[in-house]
């Protein structure tokens, strides 16, 4: 099994970027869609993108969006991945040319569909909430619902904590996880004791997988 990657989603400050960079995270979430309550303008965005070290990914969230702002905080933030939360159609997703995760509504969502209606995707992230519902909330699902089939990179989110990511490698194996609430003291704002724990935990069932 190769090193479980991991995504700090929700960044809202330059500080909490440079903390999950120093602790060796290897993406950052950008939360772009006026839905949820850890959005920030594109501006900010742009400058926590720009602060990022070389292989760092910034990766850029929208939920059922308007096409033209997507466009304007694309070339605005000019994101390495852009992630999809809502509705989006497959030609709706391909039409930034910028690489794409889908990320998949377990709370009665239907995976298996959208593995195949987004055969495009680079790869795909599975989320406790429920479709049309923003994610965040801190919420886990069974994660003996992932299918185990799929040869797309899969990424375990929803209600991760330091507690139990560890369970949750062990128990799907996945490509990478991906956090939000489960390291901050506040909404949009990280806690690097709760970060630095999380990576450690993550690091430490990884190592038993090998």
């Amino acid at each position: 099994m190769n090193r479980v990657r991991i995504k700090f989603c929700g960044i809202t400050r330059v500080e909490d970027a440079a903390m999950a960079c120093a602790l060796g995270v290897d993406a950052i979430g950008l939360v772009l869609t006026r839905r949820s309550s850890r959005c920030i303008a594109p501006a900010l965005a742009r400058e926590i993108r720009r602060a990022l070290p070389p292989f760092v990914a910034a990766v850029a969230l929208f939920m059922d969006d308007e096409p033209g702002f997507i466009a304007d905080a694309v070339a605005t933030v000019q994101p390495d991945v852009l992630q999809f939360h809502g509705r989006e159609t497959l030609d709706e997703c391909l039409r930034y040319e910028v690489p794409y995760l889908k990320a998949i509504a377990m709370d009665g969502g239907d995976p298996v569909r959208e593995l195949h209606e987004h055969a495009a995707a680079i790869g795909f992230l599975f989320d406790a909430h429920a479709p049309g519902s923003p994610g965040g909330g801190g919420r886990a699902f069974d994660w003996r619902r992932v299918p185990r089939d799929s040869h797309f990179p899969l990424i375990l989110a929803g209600g991760l904590t330091c507690d139990n990511v560890g369970s949750a490698i062990r128990a799907v194996r996945p490509y990478a996880v991906d956090v939000s609430s489960g390291i901050e003291s506040a909404p949009g704002i990280k806690d690097a004791e709760k970060m630095r724990r999380f990576v450690e935990e993550v690091e430490r069932a990884g190592s038993d997988e090998r």
